[in-house]
């Protein structure tokens, strides 16, 4: 039997297999299996898969209405994690050494233990070939349907604990955003800030992701040597998470005072933030954050160069709710045509590059909830000062 509850809705996970023809589900990412385990992710293997002649693949194997027989496949070096956290599956299996040998594992299990296979479900896009093709000859004359939409329906609302850590993640974001801009006078490159706000997310508990970032009227947002001048403004878009799940938020600064353009322009970007929020809330239809939002945006002065973007957050970047189909992820509407559920994370975005001004933006969290939205790390709105830690 299970070492522990299970973490996760098992009944909608049944439902879900049920409507796409799946008996049996296997999860291959780690940010699937780390979900499905319950927050288990293999800390020798957080940064890279490669190891030897192969690459590491975890292996979570879920019967559709027996989650008793559910299985995890591992590395050998995940018994250390097992030993301190067993995990809630009855089988737990950590002594494999690569992609073939870990799913030919799991193979073995599902046929010893009388799972029925009429329909097979996998994650096809986080699945090696020599893994997919000992899993496609096991189960010859049986499809092997993509599980992707599935496991993304079930991250689609989050748990109180998956929240709190979301909440961390974007919070600290921005406080270490806060102490990169108050810390650095005019010369620092973007190179040496985006180390800064490497270490900034760090020392909060974070692992840093990544940093957009675009100084004085350059809309290159690729860290560079490039100076932050004197009344130069500063974008700082960066993805920081905490557990898995990530925070990311954007936030402006500039070396002196904004001129009334630049003020305008920043408050713009805000009324288009706060108007796309607005309608936020469980039972709306996800289709109109992008309404209001383009209506705002219609209005403004600067809509030639505006761009408003919204798409879910966790432990994936632009996960569900899917609210367009023209975003820079290809992937339909599905959420925009259904009611907004409590618990999903949807990040908004809005953009001004400016072909003489440069480049501002705002991005925040908002968490859908029975009456409205939460955002989470709403500090740091405005133009930021550059130097301030210093005078």
């Amino acid at each position: 039997m299970p070492n522990a509850a299970i973490p996760f809705d098992a009944a909608r996970l049944d439902r879900l297999m049920d409507e796409a023809g799946m008996d049996v589900l296997i999860a291959t990412s780690k940010h699937n299996v780390q979900y499905l385990l319950g927050g288990h992710r293999a800390f020798f293997f957080d940064y890279m898969d490669a190891m030897g002649l192969s690459r590491y693949l975890p292996v979570m194997v879920y019967a559709k209405g027996a989650p008793d027989k559910a299985a995890y496949f591992g590395h050998r070096l995940e018994n250390f994690q097992r030993e301190n956290h067993p995990f809630w599956t009855s089988v737990q299996q950590c002594n494999s050494s690569g992609s073939v040998d870990t799913m030919q594992k799991a193979i073995e299990y599902i046929k010893k233990s009388g799972i029925k296979t009429a329909g097979v479900g996998a994650e096809l896009s986080f699945l090696p070939v020599d893994a997919g093709k000992a899993l496609q000859d096991a189960f010859a004359g049986t499809p092997v349907k993509d599980a992707l939409f599935v496991l993304e329906r079930m991250r689609s609302i989050k748990t109180k604990d998956e929240l709190a850590k979301l909440k961390i993640a974007s919070e600290a974001v921005i406080e270490s955003m806060k102490a990169v801009i108050a810390g650095h006078k005019p010369g620092a490159s973007k190179d040496e800030l985006t180390e800064a706000l490497r270490r900034e997310e760090t020392n909060r508990g974070l692992t840093f992701e990544y940093c957009l970032i675009t100084a004085g009227t350059s809309l290159n947002r690729a860290p560079s040597e490039q100076v932050w001048g004197e009344g130069d403004i500063l974008s700082l878009d960066s993805g920081g998470n905490y557990h898995g799940y990530i925070g990311d938020v954007c936030r402006m600064a500039i070396h002196g005072e904004p001129d009334a353009e630049l003020q305008d322009m920043l408050a713009d970007i805000e009324e288009v933030q706060r108007a796309s929020m607005k309608p936020i809330k469980a039972g709306a239809m996800g289709s109109e954050v992008y309404r209001v939002a383009e209506e705002r945006l219609a209005k403004s002065k600067y809509h030639n160069n505006m761009h408003f973007l919204a798409h879910g957050m966790g432990l994936v970047s632009h996960e569900a709710p899917r609210l367009t189909n023209t975003g820079p992820v290809p992937y339909d509407d599905y959420d925009a045509h259904r009611p907004l559920e409590a618990g999903m994370v949807i990040s908004v975005e809005t953009t001004l590059a400016h072909p003489k001004r440069g480049f501002i933006k705002l991005e925040d969290t908002a968490i859908v909830t029975p009456s409205g939205c939460d955002i989470y790390g709403e500090g740091a709105r405005g133009w930021n000062r550059g130097g301030t830690a210093a005078r």
